[in-house]
């Protein structure tokens, strides 16, 4: 049986001072998928996010989530009703340590989990093994896997990943696509994720959305995603 749509984007308008980028975006997410989103550099894709969050205004369209519009709502209202953001660059605070990190992502959902810092440490084990490092003192990967953590604080039903494998090198990046895959399966998260990086987009998701322009111009299935050149022949449109 299908799972119930999660996520439903429609004809969504957004952009900077007046500029569009967002032209008419449309696409739905269903709960528990893990959906790559992919395009060229400069279509729209970090506009895409940032708007899903609500750093953005939608200019016209609509974010609905479970069936109800959010777009009135500010980010971190958006983030109490279960949507996680990992920006592209990850926004540490640098002069906190890896613990202070982990439970401001706690207060910002506005709940309090008892056991969720080790539950985080289950999946993430170097951040219990740096817990009291200042956060800006770590290498990008583990940086990265902080700002997945601190988000998973607030046991978000969905969690939006801006380019994850930026600035990272290859091994983490593997590491962090077998975590998220992990993590989905044994939570339910949804994940939708804006990618470059093939071996990434090939390891964590399950189908893929197009952008080009500011709009969705095509999907891809598993099977169509199992082939390099058509992922690459799509990064390029």
């Amino acid at each position: 049986m299908r799972k119930d749509v999660i996520l439903d984007v429609i004809n969504l308008n957004s952009g900077y001072g007046g500029k569009p980028v967002l032209q008419g975006a449309d696409f739905q997410v269903r709960e528990g998928e893990i959906v790559a989103v992919i395009g060229r550099n400069g279509v729209g894709k970090s506009t895409l996010m940032k708007t899903l969050i609500g750093l953005l205004p939608t200019d016209k369209g609509s974010v609905n989530l479970r069936g109800a519009s959010v777009d009135l709502l500010s980010a971190h209202k958006r983030a109490r009703k279960g949507i996680g953001y990992v920006p592209q660059g990850r926004d540490v605070f640098p002069r906190m340590s890896v613990l202070e990190n982990l439970l401001v992502g706690e207060a910002i959902s506005g709940r309090s989990i008892a056991g969720k810092v080790e539950e985080i440490y289950k999946y993430f084990p170097i951040l219990k093994e740096r817990a009291d490092q200042r956060a800006g003192t770590m290498s990008g990967g583990q940086q990265q896997q902080l700002a997945i953590g601190r988000v998973l604080m607030g046991e978000p039903s969905l969690i939006l990943l801006d380019e994850p494998s930026e600035g990272i090198q290859p091994n983490i990046v593997q590491d962090i696509a077998r975590i998220m895959v992990e993590l989905n399966r044994e939570t339910g998260v949804t994940v939708v994720f804006v990618e470059q990086n093939i071996d990434m987009i090939r390891a964590m998701a399950q189908r893929c959305y197009v952008m080009d322009k500011g709009r969705i111009v095509a999907e891809l299935d598993q099977d169509m995603l199992q082939d390099r050149n058509t992922i690459r022949q799509y990064l390029s449109v």
